[in-house]
């Protein structure tokens, strides 16, 4: 059974991206087959993973608007065992088109069918609770929630779980919370430990323990095309992706608990 996750904060800059490809990384080095679904129209999971913009269709944009395009959408990537279907700027107008269509939100469901087999299967989430976040929220059966460390975190999360349980009610019964994820956490700053313990005290066994921290290696990684964890495998947030995939395996299913 593929485990599919969706990524997804309406607030822009937490680090989704980032966890999409890092994680996703890790769990390929497991032996694992993973996919991504780059379902963001700024694409920057498709730039993180080296895949140039004249090499992007079949995208994700014809995953709802022909699904039939599906087997040829997904791109091998420079990670063994990683796939990554790749977003173009035509997706930023797909949720105009999708307002007038049938099953609105259900089109990228109906397209994951056609997709290459994978263990995992991410769906990298634009920064909003649009049409598309309501797709990839429909298509999966988890949902992993990068929240950064600052003062505005929980601003919004409130939002973002009511949305998840009228996805649940509505269309999707099997969508559960797979966890929260602190990121871009400062240890030298005194008001991310302080945030970090707000969201603990708030959501309990609902966020990870491995907390993200800033880390300029992370940052650095995206403009060469590459994870951070091939970038520099020893830097903080590259350790710290390795350690989130270990916990990440020991919440998945029975099939997906192979060793990290």
């Amino acid at each position: 059974m593929t485990v599919r996750v969706a990524i997804a904060n309406q607030k822009g800059g937490v680090g989704k991206t980032t966890t999409a490809i890092n994680l996703a990384t890790a769990l390929a080095a497991t032996g694992a087959r993973v996919g991504i679904v780059d379902f963001d129209p700024q694409g920057n999971a498709s730039t993180g993973l080296g895949i140039p913009a004249d090499a992007r269709t079949p995208s994700a944009y014809d995953l709802i608007v022909d699904p039939e395009l599906a087997g040829r959408a997904a791109r091998e990537t420079m990670v063994p065992q990683l796939w990554i279907v790749p977003a173009t700027r035509e997706l930023a107008g797909a949720e105009v088109e999708l307002v007038g269509a049938d099953n609105p939100t259900g089109r990228l469901r109906a397209a994951l069918a056609g997709l290459p087999e994978a263990d995992w299967l991410f769906v990298d989430c634009p920064p909003s609770l649009g049409l598309l976040t309501l797709n990839a929220l429909s298509a999966c059966n988890q949902v992993l929630i990068p929240l950064q460390t600052e003062f505005y975190a929980l601003e919004g999360l409130t939002q973002l779980l009511s949305t998840i349980e009228e996805v649940k009610a509505r269309s999707n019964p099997g969508l559960d919370l797979f966890g929260v994820v602190l990121t871009m956490h400062d240890r030298r700053n005194r008001l991310s430990d302080d945030v970090a313990a707000d969201v603990r005290a708030a959501l309990g066994p609902r966020v990870f323990k491995t907390v993200i921290p800033r880390n300029v290696r992370l940052s650095e990684a995206p403009s060469h095309g590459v994870p951070a964890l091939i970038y520099d495998i020893r830097a903080p947030g590259s350790e710290a992706y390795m350690q989130l995939a270990r916990e990440i395996l020991g919440r998945a299913p029975s099939g997906q608990r192979a060793a990290a």
